[in-house]
């Protein structure tokens, strides 16, 4: 049961205090009910998020993880509630103390974020392009799944708005992906990367102020 004191301030709207409330306190214990799913500590979700596990997928989520997908008080407009998606025997980690503030995450293989990660509205994290690019047979692309690459996101990235991340790229510690940027490549530890295809636009010592 959620303390009182984090119940009353939502009291003085009453119709949106109950969603609100049932969703931040009793959805993280039908989360660690659900096959597949690992829940490392205490998680908190706003509004329910859209969650597909397939046979033999595990959701890891840790400690302090966030899960948003209440646009209302969000500070830029986000288009649709967070989704996370786990093929058959694929694996989707999300740190501990990581935000994820409505986006889609699928996993076909393993997709994989570090801890204290910030990932901004409608970003698009995938490990597979769904399709194979098939440019000899155009005609049998239809009939193609796509090879799945794994996706790993190190400590203490930033994720901007809108961003795309492709297939089998990893995203160095400390580094911040501008907003609407389609990552198709690594990116190294602490840089700003931006941009269609995404490339580093300034590095910085660790620790640095920005």
């Amino acid at each position: 049961m959620a303390p009182w004191r984090d119940i009353v301030p939502f009291m003085l709207h009453p119709v949106r205090s109950a969603r609100y409330v049932v969703s931040r306190f009793c959805y993280p214990m039908v989360l660690r009910a659900r096959p597949g799913v690992t829940v490392r500590g205490k998680v908190e979700v706003r509004e329910f998020p859209l969650i597909s596990i397939a046979a033999g997928g595990r959701l890891v989520l840790g400690r302090g993880v966030k899960l948003n997908s209440r646009n209302e008080d969000y500070h830029i407009n986000m288009h649709s509630p967070i989704k996370l998606v786990v093929g058959a025997g694929a694996r989707l980690e999300i740190g501990d103390d990581t935000r994820g503030h409505g986006p889609c995450i699928h996993a076909l293989q393993d997709i994989r974020t570090g801890k204290r990660c910030l990932i901004a509205a409608n970003t698009q994290i995938i490990d597979s392009s769904g399709h194979d690019l098939a440019l000899s047979n155009a005609a049998e692309r239809i009939y193609t799944k796509g090879q799945s690459k794994p996706v790993a996101i190190g400590d203490n990235v930033w994720i901007g708005a809108n961003c795309i991340i492709l297939p089998g790229v990893t995203v160095g510690s400390g580094s911040v992906i501008a907003a609407g940027s389609v990552v198709t490549s690594d990116i190294p530890p602490s840089v700003l990367a931006g941009g269609n295809p995404a490339i580093v636009l300034r590095s910085y010592p660790t620790g640095s102020p920005a």
